[in-house]
């Protein structure tokens, strides 16, 4: 079994808040953490017709047989429990006394706003993590600007046993525990997702109209986002494709990654930038299923940038550092594709998909450091190369060592 890297997170949240709630998209294996992270909870899954009608109907007595170190799966299935639970836990505030989990986080976030807020801590689980499948440590995304750091990470050898998965692949767990057909799973999968969460959550009647959206949405991967272009394009208003959207991200699929703003006087283009959280179901989508297809795609940059910003947002997740991350671009064409904003100040991130450096990597690099009228500032490139090392003050970073 697979190590997950939140598991020390949310064992010291247990430690801490008597609720503490893990939330992701469905198969990124909350079930499977929380059961080995608490070995002798009681489980009982939501999702059971009987165990939710128990909950539902008469939640009194179903809290009166598990109203302390119990796992409740899906628990937005029953939010009746909600208001019951924040009873018994103000009598007594016992830490880790109810672990939730569940895969609809619009349902959970209301829930838990109405009757937990304060008592709980939310955690989110997204699929593998690059280094959780290779065993190693993460990149710290949010430590490159610190020098003793990145002094440690240039010190380190490669490992030359590193082989990461292809990306068109994806990182759900279920692919790699089982050694599946990643394209037959994903289709699987998908078609789930519109039959269960879309129809709960917004109860469309046309689900072939919401999957056509959420592959307009792959082919935007990487762009700025344009909500009426993409609402025209799909036969529907800017309000319904702004609230379909806003779905997938609740789903854990997608991420709008917001635009830098702070401080600047230069005039900005404020649109978020759209990036989906699987490497695979953005492949699948965009009919790619071979590494010999992604390699010919026109789209393959855009798909290597979605691939780091979400090992980035795993990181993040992961580790609960309150770093925050953005991109930045200007009207005149400048932009870097990630910042990343910790106490240590601000870190930007260039992502080029090629094996080979070249010297135009770095132009938007330099140009940002001039901007801000530092020159000398940290920096950082991403690559699909091998050889990790340092250009002047630039971090050059093979995708192998996220």
């Amino acid at each position: 079994m697979i190590k997950r890297q939140l598991e020390k997170q949310l064992l010291r949240a247990a430690g801490q808040y008597p609720v503490v709630t893990v939330t992701g998209p469905r198969q990124s294996g909350k079930t499977t953490l929380i059961k080995n992270a608490f070995p002798t909870y009681r489980y009982v899954s939501l999702e059971d017709p009987d165990r939710r009608r128990e909950a539902i109907e008469d939640p009194r007595d179903f809290l009166d047989r598990y109203n302390r170190n119990v796992i409740f799966d899906e628990a937005q299935k029953a939010p009746e429990l909600f208001s019951y639970i924040q009873t018994l836990i103000d009598e007594q505030d016992t830490p880790g006394r109810f672990i939730l989990s569940g895969s609809q986080n619009f349902l959970l976030s209301k829930a838990i706003s109405q009757s937990l807020a304060g008592r709980c801590a939310v955690l989110h689980l997204l699929p593998f993590s690059l280094s959780e499948l290779e065993k190693k440590p993460p990149l710290r995304f949010d430590a490159l600007l610190t020098p003793e750091y990145t002094h440690t990470l240039l010190q380190t050898p490669p490992n030359p046993n590193s082989h990461p998965p292809p990306i068109h692949q994806g990182f759900y767990p279920r692919i790699h525990d089982k050694n599946l057909n990643s394209t037959e799973w994903l289709s699987y999968y998908f078609q789930t997702y519109l039959e269960r969460d879309v129809r709960e959550l917004l109860n469309v009647g046309d689900l072939e109209a919401f999957g056509r959206f959420i592959r307009l949405c792959a082919g935007r991967t990487g762009q700025l986002l344009n909500l009426s272009s993409l609402g025209n394009d799909c036969g529907i208003s800017y309000k319904t494709a702004n609230r379909w959207l806003s779905v997938l991200e609740a789903s854990f699929l997608v991420l709008r990654l917001r635009p830098y703003h702070k401080n600047f006087n230069k005039r900005l283009i404020k649109s978020p930038k759209l990036y989906f959280l699987d490497t695979g179901l953005l492949c699948w989508l965009l009919n790619i299923h071979t590494e010999e297809q992604l390699a010919l795609h026109h789209a393959r940059g855009a798909i290597f940038e979605s691939l780091v910003v979400s090992e980035c947002q795993k990181y993040l997740f992961n580790t609960g550092s309150s770093a925050q991350i953005y991109f930045w671009r200007e009207s005149n064409g400048l932009e870097i594709d990630l910042l990343i904003e910790s106490s240590a100040g601000i870190m930007p991130i260039e992502i080029k998909s090629g094996k080979t450096i070249a010297s135009d990597f770095f132009k938007n690099l330099n140009r940002w450091q001039k901007n801000i009228g530092q020159t000398n500032h940290p920096g950082a490139l991403i690559y699909s190369g091998k050889d990790l090392y340092k250009r002047k003050n630039t971090l050059v970073i093979p995708s192998a060592t996220l």
